[in-house]
């Protein structure tokens, strides 16, 4: 069976890597030419995206995988703010915690060495087209289609493969536009060193505005004693944030906010502090903005698919289907989109195995595989967007905020954020 995978982002590779150590024939494409020139900067995951990895590389990238990787475990229990920095109340306790954070150009470097030769870059898919025989093919703009008995697309949020499949996009804006930065520990002041401490934060403010802060430490929290296999491209303590913005008729200042995803580096740093600020935010708060890497800074929008299972991959089951956030893009507010990618490339494996060895037909197998990653999607689009609505209503009306009233923490940030 041949199998070809249109995208090298977290799902793509790690389903090439559980391919090939599977023994099939599979090709991924993708249109960077660098594995690591990729967004985003760190990753979550939790223990069902560890087990399904372990199934998906050989033992010795694993090792090397937790080596790089820094312990939940080992960070104080996360802390929740006001925008005036004051301290509102701390998240459970983290102690007994498996989950593991893990740079993502750190998971995609060791995911594509996995794949090895079956990963070819710089070969943007432009169309899916069809054999005489049914059968699918990549199409390129810059040399022939490439065949194969299944074709998967695990093309992101914009999925070229997935839109044709569904006959139009499988998601759309989730009501936030974000940015994000990191910034390492030794450039903060000792104060606010002190305040954030080895642990991750949320801040929410007026009018839907929030600041994350998140806590990556792969030496000093290293998850095992191993630092001859290290490979994380976070070398001491760092804080990656994320800054959130509503882009909704229902706050007025969203037009403000559209503008900035269209800047870059020290501009785009500078004119998000300049939007916060305008909100009153107490300088402290934004001190881990201010000082961030301005390379490291970027804009992204927040889309999401719908939280309906049965709204998920919305067609008959056959020899092209697709998987992680061109199915189900979740927003990174429940920290579970990379880890449900792929646990969705383990299923995937599994159920295509069984169609190798003659168990099962393919058309089968794939229809197992896409019902239960209905339900896995379902389940952390329904946790990534509780989150987003209990943000955005913390910035309406007390009256809107009826849907989150539930929150943990939201009386309390329902209350003094409006100080």
């Amino acid at each position: 069976m041949r199998v070809v995978v249109v995208g090298g982002g977290i799902g793509g590779l790690a389903l090439g890597a559980g391919l090939r150590r599977q023994g099939f024939d599979v090709a991924v494409f993708d249109r960077d030419t660098d594995v690591t020139a990729t967004g985003g900067y760190h990753i979550t995951l939790d223990g069902r995206a560890q087990a399904a990895l372990r199934g998906l590389i050989a033992p010795e990238l694993f090792e090397r995988l937790l080596a790089s990787a820094s312990a939940l475990r080992l960070r104080e229990r996360d802390a929740f703010w006001d925008r005036r920095g004051r301290l509102l109340g701390h998240g459970p306790d983290l102690s007994t915690e498996s989950s593991v954070d893990i740079d993502r150009i750190t998971l995609r470097s060791l995911l594509a060495e996995a794949v090895g030769d079956g990963l070819h870059l710089g070969r943007a898919v432009t169309g899916i087209g069809r054999a005489g025989d049914g059968t699918p093919r990549a199409l390129f703009a810059d040399g022939a289609p490439v065949p194969g008995d299944l074709l998967v697309g695990a093309d992101g949020a914009h999925s070229l493969v997935a839109r044709q499949l569904a006959g139009g996009p499988t998601n759309a804006p989730a009501g936030i536009i974000g940015f994000s930065g990191r910034t390492t520990m030794d450039a903060l002041d000792p104060g606010e060193r002190q305040r954030l401490g080895p642990r991750s934060g949320l801040a929410i403010g007026p009018r839907g505005a929030a600041l994350y802060v998140g806590f990556l430490d792969p030496v000093g929290n290293a998850v095992l004693d191993a630092p001859h296999l290290r490979m994380s491209i976070t070398t001491g303590p760092t804080y990656i944030w994320g800054a959130m913005f509503p882009e909704s008729a229902a706050f007025p200042e969203s037009a403000a906010t559209e503008p900035l995803r269209h800047l870059r580096g020290t501009e785009l740093r500078d004119a998000l502090s300049a939007r916060f600020r305008e909100q009153r935010w107490h300088p402290r708060t934004l001190e881990v903005l201010d000082r961030a890497d301005p390379h490291s800074v970027a804009a992204f929008r927040f889309n999401a698919a719908s939280t309906k299972a049965s709204d998920l991959a919305p067609w008959p089951a056959g020899p092209v289907t697709a998987l992680g956030d061109a199915v189900h893009a979740t927003p990174p507010t429940a920290g579970m989109g990379a880890g449900a990618a792929i646990r969705d490339a383990a299923s995937l494996v599994e159920h295509l195995r069984e169609a190798g060895t003659g168990e099962t037909a393919l058309a089968v197998a794939i229809s197992r595989f896409e019902a239960e990653m209905r339900v896995r999607g379902s389940e952390v689009l329904t946790l990534a967007m509780r989150t987003v609505r209990w943000i955005l209503a913390t910035g309406t009306p007390l009256g809107t905020a009826a849907t989150v009233a539930g929150t943990p923490l939201f009386a309390a940030f329902r209350r003094l954020s409006r100080r």
